[in-house]
């Protein structure tokens, strides 16, 4: 099976010319990009990465960014990336767990870099800046007084590739680590998912950095020969205009991303070259989705619910599927998957039952970064425990309700906070909310509804109870409400720790 790189050289061959990446102004070819590659994993190489040390990589959005993501596995190391946005005390916890070798950094994110050097570990090496303009080595210099020439790649398919840290909801983020094998099954049955073929124009705004947009979109698209259009950034009038004048035919999107594409114009545009559009990494309220559907009516929109434990993997919903079950998280595992929904003592549970989603597959993570017993806990017989309880239809849609951790249980009745959650979002004043459960003297746990209103909206408790009372079961109702901002991570999970944290101060 071929490695990751190793797909990059074989487009190369096979389409030299395409356009591989535009970046603003700049644009390059398949062969000029694999050269470039070759290029930055000869100064890579001088630096003292070898395989199986790992690369930290700290960078926005741009070509720079595949161009150092794909040198480091071509020397045979494991990539870390991570989130731009981190603060100085997470990127030294990432890279103290890590035990990364190399930082690299583009000069967005150099004050967080020299905010957290003096905490760094000792076992960082070089750091390393990914242009000119800071005092640290640019790696592009040292590409360019390299050796050029093939650089022949280091791995094989059994060779660690990625560790990618989960988000964080609950706590701490840990590294869940794949190899070549396993991230090449997911970039080829995403690619058969959802149609991804040479020729095909991407649009890449969610961050790179993220396991989606990272092995579902620019592996398997590079694989194929697609041409990758970067931007650093999502802002919804640019990428409208980019989506227009570049003629996308593909793009992935968190929930959030295609709300506000809806808000400032989306059905003005001539989005006629789009093909395919995918949502995923977070719910998005049924109501968004319908509005969302009625706007791309010739577009395939998709659904992709999983995580990044799965390498990402899960389940998916087809466009046919997506309009028929707007409500609905998927209809089917992912390709190269198998999924069931088993009840505390693992028997697959009945119809209109709620149980914990279980993945098999080939794309499914080794484990747990040196955490041995998360990972034990987490695959059992060969079974990944998501966590995430779910709910199965008689016609076989499958519903994700709550997460284990955020199950309410109020006078002895279970509410999940997820199918709260998507009514009140359906409120013409709601902008975004979260619900939680809070500690009651009678009831076990309260319902408390954390809601930030639109500019100029208003709600009390009665109108939000009001509003629900047709919609919701009694018991599921909020007790109590509170208005302000919800804290989210760059995926667009809410931070249900942050959120009770914040209330019980």
């Amino acid at each position: 099976m071929p490695t990751i790189p190793s797909t990059l050289r074989a487009t190369a061959r096979r389409v030299p010319e395409t356009v591989a990446i535009k970046f603003g102004d700049y644009s390059c070819t398949y062969a000029e990009l694999d050269a470039e590659v070759d290029r930055t994993a000869h100064a890579l190489s001088d630096l003292g990465l070898c395989r199986g040390d790992r690369f930290a990589l700290m960078a926005t959005n741009s070509d720079r960014y595949v161009v150092a993501f794909y040198a480091a596995l071509r020397v045979g190391a494991v990539v870390v990336p991570v989130n731009p946005g981190s603060a100085a005390p997470e990127l030294q916890y990432l890279l103290s767990d890590s035990g990364a070798k190399i930082l690299a950094y583009d000069l967005a994110v150099a004050g967080t870099v020299d905010a957290a050097r003096s905490g760094f570990p000792e076992s960082l090496g070089d750091i390393v800046a990914l242009t000119e303009g800071s005092d640290d080595l640019a790696l592009t210099s040292l590409a360019a007084k390299s050796a050029t020439g093939e650089f022949e790649d280091v791995p094989t398919e059994e060779d660690n590739s990625l560790i990618l840290y989960t988000s964080g909801t609950t706590g701490k983020p840990k590294g869940a680590l794949f190899d070549h094998h396993r991230t090449i099954w997911v970039a080829v049955g995403c690619a058969l998912n959802t149609g991804q073929k040479v020729g095909d124009r991407f649009l890449h705004v969610a961050p790179l950095y993220h396991a989606a947009e990272l092995c579902i979109m620019l592996v398997p698209g590079t694989m194929v020969g697609a041409t990758h259009v970067i931007m650093a950034a999502f802002d919804p009038v640019p990428v409208l205009d980019c989506l227009e004048s570049e003629q996308i035919t593909m793009m992935f999107g968190v929930p959030t991303m295609f709300q506000f594409l809806l808000r400032v114009g989306l059905l003005d545009r001539d989005l006629t070259s789009l093909r395919t559009a995918m949502f995923g990494a977070a719910p998005m309220p049924a109501s968004a989705v319908v509005a969302l559907t009625e706007a791309l009516p010739n577009v395939d929109l998709m659904q992709l619910c999983g995580q990044t434990e799965g390498g990402p993997g899960g389940i998916y919903a087809s466009v046919d599927q997506v309009r028929a079950r707007p409500d609905a998280s998927g209809r089917q595992a992912t390709m190269f998957a198998e999924v069931r929904v088993v009840d505390p003592v693992g028997n697959d549970v009945a119809n209109g039952e709620v149980g914990e989603m279980l993945l098999r597959g080939e794309g499914v993570m080794k484990g747990y970064w040196n955490k041995p017993e998360e990972t034990a806990a987490t695959i059992r017989d060969g079974w990944l425990h998501t966590g995430d309880l779910t709910k199965v239809d008689a016609d076989g849609y499958m519903t994700l309700v709550d997460r284990l951790k955020d199950l309410i249980i109020t006078g002895g009745r279970n509410v999940y906070s997820v199918e709260v959650e998507s009514v009140i979002a359906a409120h013409p004043d709601v902008v975004d909310v979260a619900v939680i459960a809070k500690p009651h003297e009678l009831y076990g746990e309260s319902i408390v509804a954390v809601i930030t209103l639109r500019d100029g909206g208003s709600m009390t408790l009665a109108q939000l109870q009001e509003f629900c009372s047709d919609k919701l079961s009694h018991y599921k109702i909020p007790h109590d409400m509170v208005l302000g901002a919800i804290p989210r991570n760059p995926s667009g999970k809410i931070l249900k720790h942050k959120v009770r944290s914040g209330l019980l101060v």
